[in-house]
């Protein structure tokens, strides 16, 4: 298969701090993470294809987030892919019943919308990247095994939409889950949600090999 992204091609990276990664900070434009990592690696190998990567990640940000911030961060663009890692904060946040919180159902309902608007509004093909959560927590009392149970609701939506629009789909948790048979959780993270570079980097390598790099 090959390399999906074309030269010249604009790639629209939005989402939470998992995107972030301080693109908005010392690491501008691109963040410490997988995005950096991604472009790093497609110009090692593809060094005629001057792709532009733009990264609009928001540290904190829910669906309901980026579907206030559509048009600035997204739409504008007119990005020819598109990649979205969201979810973790809207599951955390309906876990803790907090004013922002947001049902698995409104969750999949935003999500939808806004995959919608980037359909209808740009030329961008998608990739859906899952929320994931680096954890082998077994005691059900504990806040780490609540999210382990209600993750799959949010994964489900993701592969859902991921069919619905033709989306190239990078199933993250997966990838972790295949890795914590072999290693412990701090190996690609100190807690369960934000990467050092090594998970980041198996983030990079699970969508780079999505996109048939």
């Amino acid at each position: 298969m090959p390399f999906a992204v074309k030269a010249g091609q604009t790639v629209v990276f939005t989402g939470d701090s998992i995107t972030d990664c301080g693109r908005r900070g010392p690491n501008a434009p691109y963040g410490a993470g997988y995005v950096s990592q991604v472009r790093d690696m497609v110009m090692a190998r593809y060094p005629n294809h001057l792709v532009n990567i733009i990264n609009t990640g928001i540290g904190g940000n829910t669906v309901r987030d980026l579907e206030g911030r559509w048009n600035d961060d997204v739409v504008r663009h007119q990005p020819d892919w598109l990649s979205v890692k969201i979810g973790i904060n809207d599951l955390h946040r309906w876990l803790a019943q907090t004013p922002e919180a947001i049902s698995p159902e409104d969750f999949a309902d935003i999500y939808d919308g806004i995959l919608a608007r980037a359909a209808k509004e740009t030329p961008a093909k998608l990739v859906l990247v899952d929320p994931f959560y680096m954890s082998t927590e077994t005691s059900p009392a504990s806040f780490r095994s609540r999210v382990l149970k209600e993750l799959p609701k949010y994964i489900k939506t993701v592969d859902k939409l991921a069919r619905k629009y033709k989306a190239r789909h990078v199933q993250t948790h997966e990838l972790f889950k295949a890795q914590l048979k072999h290693h412990v959780p701090d190996v690609f993270c100190a807690e369960p949600v934000h990467p050092n570079l090594t998970g980041h980097m198996l983030i990079a390598h699970g969508w780079l090999k999505a996109m048939g790099w």
